[in-house]
């Protein structure tokens, strides 16, 4: 992945720490996990708050003018005098399906500047993989790579390294990935009204991370989310080369109040929207 050194430095700083609170997830026992649901009705566990607790440090130290807006601390609530810059943190994204005992579940941390992410890391703890990608609009610049790496590990000690890129979708017959506990009546209908599509349920951000690296070709989601589990895997497929939309085809922007999505299509062409 050629770039700039400033960004190649940037994520590395956000790969080892995604790094390290990867590997305090996998270190909870499972007894120790308490896990109880939020006003929300979503899930939490002690997994969670280890993962927050470790990246809020780090990024502290790492960028210390940077406010962080992160799901356990931050909340479905506005930020006051937040800046135009700032990161958007998911300590454990996919907390139903890491309960479950599932592999599909990530570490989400992306740098927003004036409502576009321009630099992501995703990991997963239980793959040993990294997806980063950064996409800076005003220099024309992009680019995502995949990391096979150790949780707990820094970036340089990365058993493999691939760039990524999205690849073009099929007229028909286009791999689609929903979510695996939120997919909803509008998301299902979108999904039936493609041709002959090949559909994949899927948990966390990895959706992202498999249309970046051309595994998958569309991810659409009808039902709000938050920015948090959006962020970083947008990052990670604007610099494979896909985009993420609002489904009127406008694009989306973060840090707009209470950090919640309406709804989004993911795809790695954009042409074939």
């Amino acid at each position: 992945m050629a770039a700039p050194s400033e960004i190649v430095a940037l994520l590395d700083g956000l790969t080892l720490i995604a790094s390290r609170a990867a590997a305090a997830i996998l270190a909870v026992p499972r007894p120790d996990l308490k896990a109880r649901e939020k006003p929300d009705s979503s899930p939490v566990s002690t997994a969670d708050e280890v993962s927050e607790a470790i990246i809020l440090k780090e990024l502290a130290a790492f960028m210390p003018a940077v406010q962080v807006v992160s799901e356990e601390t931050t909340g479905n609530r506005a930020v006051e005098g937040l800046r135009d810059r700032f990161f958007v943190v998911d300590p454990l994204d996919g907390t139903r399906e890491f309960l479950a005992g599932l592999d599909e579940f990530t570490v989400n941390i992306a740098l927003v500047d004036s409502g576009i992410p321009v630099a992501g890391v995703v990991a997963a703890p239980a793959r040993s993989l990294v997806w980063r990608g950064y996409a800076l609009p005003n220099q024309r610049a992009q680019g995502a790579e995949r990391l096979a790496l150790t949780p707990g590990e820094a970036p340089e000690r990365a058993r493999d390294r691939v760039a990524i890129r999205t690849r073009p979708r099929p007229p028909s017959g286009a791999h689609v990935l929903v979510s695996r506990s939120h997919l909803d009546p509008a998301t299902d209908a979108y999904v039936d009204g493609l041709p002959q599509a090949q559909r994949t349920a899927c948990g966390s951000a990895l959706k992202f991370c498999l249309i970046a690296e051309g595994s998958a070709d569309i991810y659409p989601r009808l039902a709000p989310t938050s920015e948090w589990d959006v962020a970083a895997g947008h990052a990670v497929l604007a610099g494979a080369g896909g985009a993420l939309r609002r489904p009127d085809g406008s694009p989306l922007f973060y840090g707009q109040g209470d950090f919640r999505i309406a709804a989004f299509i993911a795809s790695g062409d954009e042409q074939a929207r």
